[in-house]
């Protein structure tokens, strides 16, 4: 689930391969403006696919014209950037 806070989105739950689909649309309708803040710390379990969404997400904001940035990466999450030599690419807070 994505909840809106102004400026910034919250992420909660399981971002995993099985419900991926779902949350990259989620995201893609809720990047609407410039300077978006994701923020991730509610994200309870992620695999690899959450780090695609990640990008994909940034990637369409860029198409846009708009920059998002991320906060509260799950240790996972980072341990899975660092490992696929990605981490540098995401926008971190």
């Amino acid at each position: 689930m994505i909840q809106r806070e102004g400026e910034r989105l919250l992420v909660r739950g399981a971002v995993t391969l099985e419900n991926a689909t779902r949350w990259r649309e989620a995201g893609l309708q809720a990047i609407d403006r410039d300077g978006v803040v994701i923020d991730l710390s509610g994200v309870e379990e992620a695999d690899s696919s959450a780090l695609s969404l990640l990008l994909e997400w940034q990637r369409a904001a860029k198409a846009r014209g708009f920059r998002v940035r991320y906060t509260g990466l799950p240790a996972n999450l980072r341990s899975l950037a660092q490992v696929y030599g990605v981490l540098e690419l995401l926008p971190l807070e």
